[in-house]
């Protein structure tokens, strides 16, 4: 899709809601869509392997949101054992301008917690820059809390907040 369709799908979605799809990461095709998505909107730069690292290990945890062919959204995430507790990390969150204030984020983020969960997880951790109010309101609403204040923690030297989702106990 050339970006002259790109805009005119994109001017759709102000007339009508779309219909967004969600889907997981499938194959190499679907890394261009991620970067493209991460670099527009996230202010730390990722090499092509810190997304192979993510997606090729937790595909589950990698989820899109689609408009179409077009890629809107995307949470990438994994899950790692600490001692005796097993944490979901989301890594990354990124909705295109265009698609924000359509719960699009907000249902991604669901998505991966939900996803998380089933695969037993105690809690889900993650950073945002103190700065981003709509990413705070997005995961307070959502049940994280603020764990920790982690000074000058990104690369343009904003202060970062760890937030941590407790999740409730599963019997297996």
């Amino acid at each position: 899709m050339n970006e002259e369709e790109n805009a005119a799908q994109a001017a759709q979605v102000e007339r009508e809601p779309p219909k967004i799809t969600y889907t997981n990461f499938n194959d190499e095709s679907e890394l261009k869509a991620i970067q493209s998505l991460i670099d527009k909107e996230l202010s730390e730069p990722y090499s092509i392997y810190t997304y192979r690292y993510f997606v090729y290990n937790w595909p589950e945890l990698c989820i899109f949101a689609r408009h179409g062919e077009l890629y809107v959204g995307v949470i990438v995430c994994k899950l790692e054992t600490l001692g005796c507790i097993l944490q979901g990390y989301i890594a990354m969150l990124a909705v295109d301008p265009a698609y924000r204030l359509m719960k699009i984020g907000t249902t991604l983020v669901a998505k991966a917690v939900e996803s998380m969960h089933s695969f037993n997880a105690d809690e889900i951790v993650l950073e945002t820059e103190l700065t981003n109010k709509a990413a705070l309101r997005l995961y307070e609403s959502l049940g994280f809390i603020r764990e920790k204040r982690l000074l000058r923690y990104y690369m343009n030297g904003v202060d970062a907040l760890r937030l941590k989702l407790f999740l409730p106990w599963r019997q297996a």
